[in-house]
This record gives C-alpha cells, structure tokens and sequence, in this order.
C-alpha cells in the first residue's frame, strides 16, 4: 500500500519532466536574451558617422559643431568601440560596449578623468538602446558621463543622446544627428 503513493509520486514527477522538456523544444532559431538582441542592434551601428550636437542648456563650446563618431566592433565580436572628435575640440572620449552575463554594458572612458559603467536595454521599438547610470570610477571633480540613448533610424541614420552631469548635479544634455559616412 506505502508504494502506491511512491508510484504516483514517481509517475507525476515523470509526467512533468517530460511537459517540462517539451516546452522548451528547439526550434532550429536560437532565443536572444534581451541583452544580446541590444548588443547586436548596437554592432548595426558599426562604421563612420558624422553630425551636428545640440545641446541643451547651450554650450557655446559644442553646441552647432560637427562631430564625426567612428563606430568599430572589436575583440572578435565582443566589443564595440564608440570614438568621438570634431568640433574643434581637443577631446577625444571612447566608449565601449559590451555584453557583461545577462546585461549589455557600456564604459565611458571620459575626458574628464573618470570611467562611468552603464547598463543597457532595448526599447519595445527595437530600434533604441537607452543606458541607465550603473557606477563610476575616477574622479568626479569635473563631472561625469550619466545616461547615454543609441536609436537606429534606419541603416544611414541614427542618433546619440547623452547626458553629462556636471559638478553639483547640473545636467547638460547632447543630441547627436548622424548620418554615415562609410
């Protein structure tokens, strides 16, 4: 009589690993992770850029300049390097992207003597990777880089949103139009 209940316990445990197994069949296409699917929106990206920055508030020093942003995906895929110069700007930040685990993450090597991490995700839209503020390492007498917004409008155009956060919290934000040039 005690094996009875064993059996049917055995039975149920049987039954729901195969239910189990069933519902996680392979279907030939292999199932992105919310991370890998904003890393490989990001390698899209990869080329030449070039645009105008508006600023808000206006920062005579940037705003209206023409910025050129290379985009290059290194590491044997596993990392996406962002440079950007122009303007007649002595500076020269990098930025780098990629995957960390289950998060897309971005390093912000900044002129400003620190390195802001940031995690990312993609929008419902698919077109937008949004970075939120994870930590910073460095300095932060100057301020630091504090949210960064990647959108592919199509294969030539895309923009750039990012916001530095200067010393006492005083956000400026810069707006990237760009269109490839290679």
């Amino acid at each position: 009589m005690k094996s009875l209940p064993f059996m049917m316990s055995a039975a149920l445990f049987s039954l729901s690993t195969v239910v189990f197994a069933q519902s996680h069949v392979h279907t030939g296409e292999p199932q992105k992770s919310g991370a890998q699917e904003s890393f490989d929106k990001l390698k899209s990206l990869a080329g030449s850029w070039e645009g105008r920055v508006t600023t808000i508030p206006v920062t005579p020093e940037m705003d209206g300049k023409l910025m050129q942003i290379s985009l290059r995906v290194t590491s044997m895929g596993n990392a996406l390097m962002h440079e950007m110069t122009g303007g007649g700007r002595p500076d020269d930040p990098i930025t780098m992207l990629y995957l960390d685990g289950d998060r897309v993450m971005l390093t912000h090597y900044c002129d400003a003597g620190n390195r802001p991490r940031m995690t990312g995700k993609i929008a419902p839209d698919g077109k937008t990777v949004e970075f939120e503020f994870l930590d910073v390492a460095g300095s932060l007498e100057y301020g630091h880089m504090h949210h960064a917004v990647f959108t592919a409008l199509d294969a030539n155009h895309h923009t750039e949103d990012w916001t530095y956060m200067g010393p006492g919290d005083h956000p400026v934000r810069a707006h990237f139009d760009l269109q490839r040039t290679k």
